[in-house]
């Protein structure tokens, strides 16, 4: 900021935005950490005999209904801002919540929780070899290493030579995931002001919640829920607790606080610190669901994250002030989103 030119920075002035910058991060992780449980709870509903389609349209139900009296009283009584923005609100419904997260949910009923996630998390990658593709122009040295690095990784991932074979129609779903999760970058690349993004999250929810119970209702999506207990690490629990595991931990808390994190750090920050929910997954379906991907898994997944990061990094870099179009080209993202797809 200008005054901070004319005025250098006192210890006394710089400790609170220690303070706030820590405060940033630690609700950062937090919210890293609750998104990561969504795997856990939901491979324990659907060992019971749930479908991914059941899951899916009662987390997307239960955090629709929650969510909605805060977002209404973020809106203020503005019901225009709602008309303004209802094309963004849908897609993001469609495709950052139900179609998002039921291909996700698809590929962990077939696959560990880890590799699914590990999976969806090639979105950048995706979106990398695309623009790449249609514009025909190499991407910066930092992208294409990143890109390059997950690529390897995924081979460790999907470990074709091991001894234990990957479900290839749970590699599809994961990657089809990861495509619905590239998609949702492109349309909210923009940024927009004009719209509270509780407001977003909340309508999004709504919206994915409406479609899955369409499609249930049609008999284009199977409905299967069951009332039988759930394992979750060594407690055996009703089923409800797992529900509520993914509604209230995985969903509502994990959303405020995401929303809360890219407030305090910027939103680009904090989807930089959200690539931690990797390694919450793994570690809360090896405590829950006694999982644990194989070493070459690990090591894959390493890679995958450590590539993704290098992407991010070249995100964070603005481009120089007198970059042409060609340079703003390979950073097509202009700012990381304030509400993540639901994962």
């Amino acid at each position: 900021m200008p005054a901070a030119k004319n005025h250098p920075a006192t210890p006394t002035a710089a400790a609170p935005r220690r303070g706030f910058l820590a405060s940033g991060l630690g609700i950062a992780l937090f919210s890293s950490a609750v998104f990561g449980t969504s795997g856990s709870f939901a491979k324990a509903l659907l060992e019971t005999g749930w479908s991914p389609g059941a899951a899916v349209t009662a987390r997307l139900t239960g955090a629709a209904l929650i969510l909605a009296v805060p977002a209404a009283l973020a809106l203020r009584g503005r019901w225009r801002q709602l008309r303004d923005n209802w094309l963004i609100i849908v897609l993001f419904g469609l495709i950052g919540v139900a179609a998002c997260q039921l291909f996700y949910f698809n590929a962990v009923e077939r696959l560990s929780v880890g590799v699914a996630l590990l999976l969806e998390y090639l979105a950048p990658v995706i979106i990398v070899l695309w623009l790449w593709a249609a514009s025909r122009r190499r991407p910066r040295a930092l992208t294409f290493g990143g890109t390059l690095l997950s690529l390897a990784g995924l081979v460790l991932v999907l470990d074709l030579t091991g001894a234990v074979k990957v479900d290839p129609v749970g590699v599809l779903w994961g990657i089809a995931a990861a495509v619905c999760l590239a998609i949702y970058f492109f349309i909210t690349a923009k940024e927009n002001d004009s719209l509270p993004p509780i407001v977003l999250a909340s309508g999004g929810l709504l919206v994915g919640a409406a479609v899955m119970w369409l499609a249930g209702a049609i008999g284009l999506l199977p409905m299967a829920f069951s009332t039988a207990d759930t394992a979750l690490g060594p407690w055996v629990t009703p089923w409800w607790v797992s529900l509520a595991g993914l509604v209230i931990l995985a969903t509502v808390l994990a959303y405020v606080s995401g929303i809360m994190a890219a407030r305090a750090l910027g939103s680009k920050v904090a989807s930089f610190v959200s690539l931690t929910e990797v390694l919450f997954a793994v570690i809360w379906a090896w405590l829950l669901l006694g999982e644990l991907p194989g070493t070459i898994q690990l090591l894959g997944g390493v890679l995958i994250v450590g590539g993704v990061v290098l992407v991010r990094l070249d995100e964070l870099r603005r481009p120089a002030a007198g970059a042409g179009p060609a340079e703003k080209a390979t950073s097509p993202l202009e700012h990381a989103n304030d509400v993540e797809p639901v994962p």
